[in-house]
């Protein structure tokens, strides 16, 4: 599974965790870095102070190579940038926005950057950002998506023409046979969510686990198009939501229904009908809470497994 993905991060295994609010916890990321693949520090559900306490408790946790997942949309981001470059982070993964505003910083302090889009017009434009590897999410991807719903597999093969930078695929990837899916596609690493967000490292709530485990096909569904496209379990609030939505409610009135904090209170805190509970379509294939170790195991097997059987050896 050696690549160019692998060389850019230093890391075993072209397989990076994703940095999830309220789920990628140093604990978390640290598991996945000493299982051989990349862990990220989810930014997102952190305040300057919190993330520098992650930061030095992962620096105790692993050797291994790790960085911080950055959406550029955060209301403290100027204070994120520099605290990142001040602690000597030196992988940074940024999402919701554009990468042209912090790139170049990063490259000034030996930090290497990756960029989450949904698109090919935006893996275009985050080349002429200098960015050194993009990631390319589908549409089956749990919390904030792009708004062109574009499944995975369509938007690969896009993605690997439009650009030559390493290609890392998220979105639905659950097994080591849709790994190798996404590398027959053009894709040379993997961004996995869901199947770690449901570890026994993270740091969501057991009853927000435990209730995305026992979603079936079609538990899932993409709204709040209005606000920051999200797929989130239907629950009462994505009901809630959904009824609006049909009656052409407006941004405020969409944000009066999620109420504050709505993530934190589904993901964090357990409330599995009032919260945001934001996961994958792949989380219907999920049967049980796993240990990182077990799960990156697993994903290996079954992808040697998976290419032994296309060769037909």
């Amino acid at each position: 599974m050696k690549n160019r993905v692998c060389e850019l991060f230093g890391i075993e295994k072209p397989i990076i965790a994703g940095g999830m609010v309220w789920c990628s916890g140093w604990r978390l990321a640290a598991a996945v870095s000493n299982a051989g693949g990349l862990g990220l520090l989810g930014a997102g559900s952190m305040h300057p102070e919190t993330l520098q306490e992650h930061i030095r408790k992962m620096k105790e946790a692993t050797d291994k190579p790790w960085g911080i997942n950055l959406p550029l949309m955060y209301p403290e981001i100027d204070r994120l940038v520099q605290l990142i470059i001040d602690e000597g982070v030196k992988i940074v993964f940024t999402s919701a926005g554009s990468p042209k505003k912090f790139t170049s910083r990063f490259h000034e302090a030996g930090i290497k950057v990756a960029h989450v889009v949904s698109s090919s017009l935006f893996a275009r434009k985050c080349e002429e950002a200098g960015v050194d590897a993009v990631v390319a999410e589908g549409f089956e991807a749990g919390g904030h998506n792009g708004r062109e719903e574009t499944t995975t597999l369509t938007l690969i093969p896009q993605v690997r023409r439009a650009t030559s930078l390493p290609l890392i695929a998220a979105g639905g990837i659950g097994s080591g046979e849709s790994i190798l899916a996404t590398e027959a596609l053009g894709a040379e690493g993997v961004q996995i969510g869901t199947l770690f967000a449901l570890s026994a490292e993270s740091s969501a709530a057991e009853a927000f686990k435990q209730r995305c485990i026992n979603t079936r096909e079609g538990d899932t569904m993409l709204c709040l198009k209005k606000i920051a496209p999200s797929r989130l379990v239907k629950n009462e609030l994505y009901m809630r939501i959904a009824e609006a939505e049909a009656k052409g409610a407006e941004v405020e009135e969409l944000r009066a229904i999620l109420g504050q904090a709505a993530t934190k209170r589904g993901i964090f805190e357990g409330d599995i009908e009032n919260g945001e509970l934001e996961i994958g379509q792949i989380a219907s294939a999920v049967e049980a809470v796993y240990p990182v170790s077990t799960i990156m195991e697993r994903l290996a097997r079954e992808y040697q497994e998976a290419k032994k059987r296309l060769l037909g050896e």
